[in-house]
């Protein structure tokens, strides 16, 4: 357990220098806001909230501050105009595949640095971990990034 919580930490580590690296006035919390609505699609604000564990209003500021950084935009729907549904800009997609490949590329010089006795294995492990989380496979991932482009 010590060592996934190293490792949990050693990784937060590494998204906020990517994120800094790129965009120093994007937050932790908004960059995740943004890799939600590339795994999931559109969100209603109060469903935005339920997933970051906010409240409404503070979900709704957040969606707000990342709208006027030209990230996110909010959208009515035809058949729901009582809420507000936040999509994915060009510039929020392309924000979140920069900071997700130079991730890759720290990690992939990381892990070139072992010596594994049984690389599968430890994948089997880590995908298990990400299943376990929720979170999408990264091969999914990566479609629905690039399905967010058309």
């Amino acid at each position: 357990m010590g060592a996934l919580l190293a490792l949990s930490r050693a990784l937060v580590g590494l998204a906020a220098r990517s994120l800094a690296d790129l965009d120093e006035d994007v937050t932790l919390q908004q960059y995740r806001t943004l890799v939600f609505l590339v795994s999931y699609g559109p969100q209603r604000v109060v469903d935005l909230a339920h997933e970051l564990d906010v409240t409404s209003s503070t979900a709704t500021r957040l969606c707000a501050r990342l709208e006027r950084k030209h990230l996110v935009a909010r959208q009515e729907r035809p058949d729901d105009r009582r809420a507000a549904w936040i999509t994915l800009t060009d510039s929020g997609r392309e924000l979140v595949g920069a900071v997700m490949r130079r991730r890759r590329d720290t990690l992939s010089e990381m892990i070139a640095e072992l010596s594994l006795t049984r690389p599968l294995a430890l994948a089997a492990t880590l995908n298990a971990l990400v299943e376990a989380s929720g979170e999408l496979p990264d091969s999914q991932w990566w479609q629905r990034l690039e399905a967010a482009r058309q």
